[in-house]
C-alpha cells in the first residue's frame, strides 16, 4: 500500500480511455482503478468509453485542453495512436500519456521501459518521447498525422490488411502473412531530387518492434530525434520471405537512422501507421519527420 510519504502526482486527474466492447475490458478497468488507488491515492479517475472509430482522438483532445491529466489509453497500438493524435491537436497541453496494453498488437508498449505509476511519479514524469510527424500533401490539401511507433508502406500495410481479414490468433495471423506475400506488388516512390525507386517494403521505425512478431531495428527508445529507415528494394518473393523470416526470428539488426524522410507517391498506396491503415493518393508528397520530445509520458 502507498504510505503517507508517497510523492505527489503531477496530475490533477487520471483519465482512462477504452473500448468497452473488447472482451475482458471490464475486469481490466477495475484492476487499473485499484492500481491507481494504491499508487496514487486520492487522484480522481474518470472513465471515458469510446463509442465509434476515431472517438478516442476526440475524447483525448477534449481532456488535453484542460488541466493536467494523466491520459491512459487502455488499448492496442491503434487506440493509442488516436489518443496521441488527440493530445497533439492541443498545442501546449499539459497532458501526460501512456498506453495500458489491451489490444491485439502492443508493439509500442513492448518496445519501451515499463514502470508502475508509483515508480514513474517517484522518478519524475518529465520523460518525453519522440513522435513521427507525417505530413501528407496532395495539391493544395495538407494533412498532418502523428505516429508513436512506425510508418510502413508495402508489405507492412498488406500484412495489416491480411491479418484483419484472416482472423486473430498467432497461427491464423502468420498464415495470413504468408498469403499476403503472394499478393505483394512493388510500389514506386519519387524522391525530392527526382530520382525514382521501387520497393517491396519501406518502414520508418521509431521503436524496435512492429507487427507483433518482428524486430526491425536495435533502437530501444525513441528519444534521440532520429528514426530508423528499413528498406527492401523490389527483389521478388523469395527475398521478401527471407526478410520476413529474419525479422520474426533474429531481427533485422542495425538500420540507418535519419531525422526526416521525404518522397512522392507515383500510385495510390496503403500506409500503415501504428497498426492502422491509411490510404495515400497517387501524387501525394509524404514528409516524415522526428518530432523530438513531442509527447510527455510515464
Amino acid at each position: 500500500m502507498a504510505d503517507d510519504g508517497a510523492p505527489a502526482a503531477p496530475f490533477d486527474r487520471a483519465v482512462l480511455i477504452f473500448n468497452p466492447g473488447r472482451p475482458g475490458m471490464g475486469q481490466r478497468i477495475e484492476a487499473l482503478q485499484r492500481d491507481l488507488a494504491t499508487d496514487l491515492p486520492g487522484l480522481p479517475v474518470d472513465l471515458l468509453p469510446t463509442e465509434f472509430a476515431g472517438h478516442a482522438r476526440e475524447l483525448a483532445r477534449g481532456e488535453a485542453g484542460r488541466g493536467a491529466p494523466l491520459i491512459l489509453s487502455v488499448s492496442g497500438d491503434g487506440g493509442y495512436n488516436e489518443v496521441v493524435n488527440g493530445v497533439m491537436d492541443v498545442p501546449g497541453s499539459k497532458a501526460v500519456c501512456a498506453v495500458i496494453p489491451a489490444g491485439n498488437a502492443n508493439d509500442h508498449y513492448r518496445s519501451l521501459l515499463v514502470r508502475t505509476f508509483a515508480e514513474a511519479v517517484s522518478a519524475g514524469v518529465g520523460r518525453r518521447i519522440d513522435l513521427l510527424r507525417i505530413t501528407l500533401r496532395t495539391g493544395t490539401q495538407e494533412r498532418v498525422l502523428y505516429a508513436h511507433s512506425y510508418v510502413g508502406f508495402g508489405l507492412t500495410s498488406l500484412m495489416a490488411i491480411g491479418i484483419e481479414q484472416g482472423g486473430k490468433g498467432k497461427v491464423l495471423e502468420l498464415v495470413s502473412v504468408a498469403r499476403t506475400l503472394s499478393r505483394l506488388k512493388p510500389f514506386e516512390l519519387v524522391r525530392d531530387d527526382g530520382a525514382t525507386a521501387r520497393f517491396d517494403s519501406l518502414i520508418l521505425a521509431n521503436v524496435s518492434r512492429m507487427a507483433k512478431y518482428g524486430t526491425v531495428s536495435e533502437s530501444h527508445y525513441p528519444d534521440d530525434g532520429r528514426f530508423e529507415v528499413v528498406t527492401l528494394p523490389h527483389a521478388g518473393l523469395m527475398k521478401m520471405a527471407l526478410m520476413t523470416l529474419r525479422a520474426v526470428t533474429l531481427g533485422l539488426g542495425h538500420q540507418p537512422s535519419v531525422s526526416s524522410y521525404a518522397f512522392s507517391t507515383r500510385d495510390a498506396v496503403p500506409c500503415q501507421i501504428d497498426g492502422e491503415v491509411v490510404y495515400v493518393e497517387a501524387g501525394t508528397h509524404v514528409l516524415v519527420e522526428s518530432a523530438r520530445g513531442a509527447l510527455a509520458t510515464l
